[in-house]
């Protein structure tokens, strides 16, 4: 009777990890992901930093997505290219949330500068998140072709 290893063993599936790992190690994604969680730690902490902590749904908002970008970023879940491609529009999903929380908790006007914090804090997550996937993706191609 023959036994099989599992597909997690196949070398396609470790040739591919390993090139989505070297892809993950350049200068460009490390600063990317170090610039995505230090925006998810200012997000969580933008209530306080801020001034609009009174506000309390959308400092609580603020809160819980900062520590959701910081993990997310911070790359719990591993380096493999698929996870970090998903995690990357999970941040950008995040981000836009950042985005629209002030009108979307409230319904209305909370003051300039909670807008402000979210709007530029939102922007830079998502940007961060896209230009993370496309770095990603792009390096994974140019070593895509060389193989």
């Amino acid at each position: 009777m023959a036994t099989t290893q599992p597909i997690e063993h196949h070398p396609d599936l470790v040739e591919l990890r390993d090139r989505y790992d070297r892809a993950a190690a350049t200068p460009i994604v490390q600063g990317l992901e170090a610039l995505a969680m230090i925006t998810g730690v200012y997000l969580a902490a933008s209530p306080w930093i801020v001034g609009f902590n009174g506000f309390t749904g959308l400092a609580i908002s603020n809160l819980i997505t900062g520590a959701a970008l910081v993990l997310l970023v911070g790359g719990a879940a591993g380096n493999a290219y698929e996870r970090s491609h998903a995690r990357a529009w999970a941040a950008a999903a995040i981000g836009i949330w950042t985005i629209v929380a002030p009108w979307a908790i409230s319904g209305h006007f909370h003051n300039t500068r909670s807008i402000t914090s979210n709007v530029v804090t939102g922007a830079v997550a998502v940007v961060c998140a896209l230009a993370l996937s496309m770095a990603m993706r792009a390096r994974g191609k140019t070593r895509a072709r060389r193989f």
